[in-house]
């Protein structure tokens, strides 16, 4: 009784959600051990039921495909802009979900990212009120945003935004054990269905270590939030001011706001390294190797340096002049067109194209086949191709580009090798 049950919460747990609710400003709040993908399942599942069209930003974390196709949803796939001059999406612009509801008017939900792993906002306060006015719900996956909202010099989130379901992962940013994650809700009548939910989707017997972590990290941000964030903020612009001459690398968060993006997390430090003659994976060995740093994740044309909570000034001008150092040594060259991602047609629902009956083909001889497996570039877990897609030569690009740059690529059947597609005799359709 003294411990509670994280399922049926009535004790410590109750009166542990309810300050955390006060302290990210949310009507409701949930605690997740299974991360935030289990918080996606639980929510995509509450506010739609089998059957339903679904809006769903194509830049999703691999979670939200899961959910499309565990709760038998219609998928109908938004894609953003790439961000101006950056090998990353841009925001998901309003106009486009209202075109696309005014297309769909039985969709029941439109699901989004924002921010995106490498710190893009979207215009949420402007998309829920679009996708309300039309009779959707709105799904926030902010896993990488609990830190939105909570101190000056940061934007707000999702939750002040107006969305039904915003999920975040606590370990991303904040003080918190990895598998932590809140899910906040806005309206009572949601939270008996995610709470059904989470009891299908998470583990029986949660760790009360990961409890006890997210407990503690409420209790931080409830006595000592503000200060906190304002100290965070302080180091992010004492990096600032120390790179604001770099000549070849670029930090993107802190230059002018490229096109096709509404806001930026400062927190994110993605660097765009091709100007410099370098890849993303180079300048992470030359920082690991030489300065004794490890960053988030390595790509092609960009690094991503995440800060969180517990950064000083001390850890971050330890980044800056590491890269003031190495830029001193680049040649600042042209900025290359990024390559697009891929947008593959989709022939067959992607449900049952996942069922189908497929078979493994060289990747030379995939070209035009209809993909039959989820292919994913983790981190940051967006999928390149989905089963009922199209294998579309800018898919088979991208995918020789992560081979090549080392990039981990998750693939449910096949390999860099083969790919899995489905069987002639169904894709001819």
């Amino acid at each position: 009784e003294g411990f509670d049950n994280l399922h049926q919460p009535q004790g410590v747990l109750a009166r542990s959600m309810e300050l955390a609710a006060q302290v990210f400003g949310a009507q409701h709040t949930l605690y997740s051990v299974n991360g935030s993908t289990a918080g996606i399942l639980a929510g995509i599942g509450a506010l739609a039921a089998p059957g339903d069209t679904v809006l769903v930003a194509r830049n999703c974390h691999m979670s939200v495909i899961h959910a499309l196709c565990l709760h038998r949803l219609n998928p109908v796939f938004l894609h953003p802009p790439l961000a101006g001059g950056l090998p990353v999406f841009g925001s998901l612009p309003v106009s486009v979900v209202v075109d696309e509801l005014a297309r769909h008017p039985k969709a029941r939900l439109v699901v989004l990212t924002s921010p995106t792993y490498e710190g893009v906002l979207s215009d949420v306060q402007g998309i829920c009120a679009a996708a309300r006015s039309m009779g959707a719900a709105v799904l926030v996956d902010e896993a990488h945003g609990a830190h939105l909202g909570l101190g000056a010099g940061f934007p707000s989130g999702a939750v002040a935004a107006g969305a039904d379901v915003v999920v975040q992962s606590l370990h991303k940013t904040l003080p918190s054990l990895t598998q932590t994650a809140v899910i906040h809700v806005r309206e009572r009548r949601v939270v008996q269905a995610v709470a059904r939910g989470m009891r299908m989707f998470e583990t029986s017997s949660p760790s009360y270590l990961l409890l006890v972590s997210i407990d503690s990290c409420v209790r931080l941000l409830a006595k000592q939030g503000p200060e906190l964030m304002a100290r965070w903020r302080a180091a992010l612009d004492a990096f600032a001011q120390t790179v604001s001459d770099l000549r070849a690398l670029r930090v993107v968060s802190l230059g002018e706001r490229p096109s096709h993006v509404w806001g930026l997390d400062p927190s994110k430090l993605l660097i765009h390294t091709r100007p410099a003659g370098l890849s993303g994976s180079e300048l992470a060995q030359c920082l690991r190797e030489q300065h004794g740093i490890e960053c988030e994740m390595a790509l092609p044309d960009t690094l991503l340096a995440m800060t969180g909570m517990g950064d000083t000034q001390d850890t971050l001008l330890r980044l800056a002049h590491a890269l003031v150092e190495i830029d001193r040594m680049m040649t600042p060259g042209a900025i290359s067109t990024p390559m697009p991602w891929p947008i593959s047609e989709t022939v067959l629902p992607m449900n049952p194209a996942a069922t189908q009956p497929w078979q493994l083909v060289p990747r030379a001889q995939s070209f035009g086949r209809v993909c039959a497996e989820m292919i994913t570039l983790y981190p940051p877990g967006a999928p390149l191709l989905l089963p009922g897609e199209r294998v579309t030569a800018e898919a088979l690009q991208a995918l020789e580009r992560a081979r090549m740059d080392q990039s981990s690529v998750f693939f449910e059947r096949g390999s860099h090798e083969a790919l899995a597609v489905v069987s002639e005799n169904m894709s001819n359709l």
